[in-house]
């Protein structure tokens, strides 16, 4: 939602009567305790981390400061929900790695991190008191005419001070004050809305990073490139159905005519021929079945992801265990680079780990599709980069991150490392996605694929 649509419904007759001011005013209240505590810990991380950072214990409490306002932000964008229906974006990127050391890395570099930090100094020393002293106001004004009854009643002496200005000294005056706080309750719901609706804008301001040129042409950039897999998708499937309906069932017909022109009993050698001719026809109607299979499987485009990976296990020469939690459809695009991958890594184990069983599990969390394939073969196995060989013979990682690098899992404990992965490395990167690969000497070997997965409003 842009700035403008905060504004529109403040301006609509039934505004009063709707549960905008309600939401409005829980925003504003929820934003007292929340930056209380927010002054709080920064003043006691300050404080702990300047005092002890001559002996270097208060350096991690100075960092956890500067890294502060990430959580913030995070909770912010949720809260933001209750006067915003537009989400806002996370603008962190994924680290290009995994571990602490390659996520510190990431966030200190980003200038997402800083905004963040400058929005929780603002928030804890600016906003919320102001917050505070608004919704504070009105409760008072509002609460104090309505319990003037209430007051006079308690008092005992016929009289009660409203706001401490004047003075009711009757039932009637009282109760006419109350009134008169019961009208002013909605009137006051305007600028309760208004101070809400500016602080929404506020917030979405600091908390997601203006788009410079670069910026936009990147994001352009990747339109297009999102553009130019869903064209290469709907290709794909276009040559799928035309070996399906075309070629296919022409080898059909062919291997049908040859199998009549046998029952007609003639002598060799035709009849030799003839019985090798449609041995050959069939041979080569496996092939083109198995060719459109690897176009692109129908269990995908009929089932979605979890019964593509489900069968491509049951065919797998080793047992494999499939947990994958994925709800509802994806993109077709990241449901087809998924199963290529999976399947990539699936033919790797079979080929080269020695592995006697393998796993494939994965889910869906914050926006992302992670799947990891994992086997109890050897070990040793390698990922390429740029045709390069990044060793995990020690067992640490070689990754592609973002998609960026990648190779087969090559031969255990050999020196072949071959490029079957590079395909798939380019295709998660085209996703947005990352693919990692752990295998020390001895196993288990674990392939980790993360894409970002959107749901699938359209299924084109």
């Amino acid at each position: 939602m842009h700035s403008s649509g905060l504004w529109r419904p403040i301006r609509r007759r039934d505004y009063v009567i709707s549960a905008r001011p309600w939401r409005a005013a829980l925003y504003l209240l929820t934003s007292v305790p929340l930056g209380a505590a927010t002054l709080l810990t920064l003043v006691l991380l300050a404080v702990a981390g300047s005092a002890l950072a001559v002996v270097l214990v208060g350096l991690p409490l100075l960092l956890v400061l500067v890294l502060s306002g990430i959580p913030l932000a995070s909770l912010e964008r949720r809260r933001l929900r209750l006067v915003d229906s537009t989400p806002l974006a996370d603008p962190h990127r994924e680290p290009p790695g995994t571990g602490l050391a390659a996520w510190l890395r990431t966030r200190l570099q980003e200038r997402s991190t800083w905004r963040e930090l400058g929005y929780a100094l603002l928030f804890a020393t600016v906003l919320w008191p102001l917050e505070a002293l608004a919704v504070g106001a009105m409760l008072l004004v509002c609460g104090g005419l309505m319990a003037t009854p209430a007051v006079m009643a308690a008092g005992g002496d016929g009289e009660a001070k409203v706001l401490k200005l004047w003075i009711a000294d009757s039932y009637p005056e009282a109760f006419a004050v109350l009134a008169a706080g019961v009208l002013l309750l909605p009137v006051l719901a305007y600028p309760l809305g208004a101070l809400a609706a500016g602080r929404a804008v506020l917030t979405r301001q600091l908390l997601s990073v203006p788009e410079s040129g670069a910026d936009s042409r990147l994001q352009e950039l990747d339109r297009s490139r999102m553009r130019l897999v869903d064209a290469f998708e709907a290709e794909r499937r276009r040559i799928e159905r035309d070996l399906h309906d075309g070629a296919q069932q022409r080898l059909v017909a062919l291997s049908m005519t040859l199998g009549l022109a046998r029952l007609e009993g003639p002598a060799e050698p035709l009849g030799g021929l003839l019985a090798k001719a449609q041995g050959e026809a069939d041979v080569a109607l496996v092939e083109i079945r198995e060719l459109i299979r690897g176009i692109h499987p129908q269990v995908l485009t009929d089932r979605g992801l979890p019964a593509a990976v489900e069968d491509i296990a049951d065919r797998s020469p080793i047992p494999v265990d499939v947990r994958l939690d994925v709800p509802g459809r994806l993109l077709e695009a990241v449901e087809s680079g998924v199963y290529f991958a999976v399947s990539e890594a699936l033919a790797n184990v079979a080929k080269h780990s020695g592995a006697t069983r393998a796993s494939v599990r994965g889910g869906v969390a914050f926006g992302r599709l992670a799947v990891e394939v994992e086997d109890d073969g050897q070990g040793g196995a390698r990922l390429a980069a740029d045709g390069g060989e990044a060793g995990a013979a020690d067992g640490g990682e070689a990754g592609a991150a973002d998609g960026g690098a990648g190779g087969s899992t090559g031969t255990v404990g050999g020196p072949r490392v071959g490029t079957g992965l590079q395909g798939v490395a380019d295709r998660l990167s085209v996703l947005g996605g990352s693919l990692l690969l752990s295998s020390p000497p001895g196993g288990p070997t674990v392939f980790r694929l993360e894409v970002p997965c959107p749901p699938a409003r359209s299924r084109t």
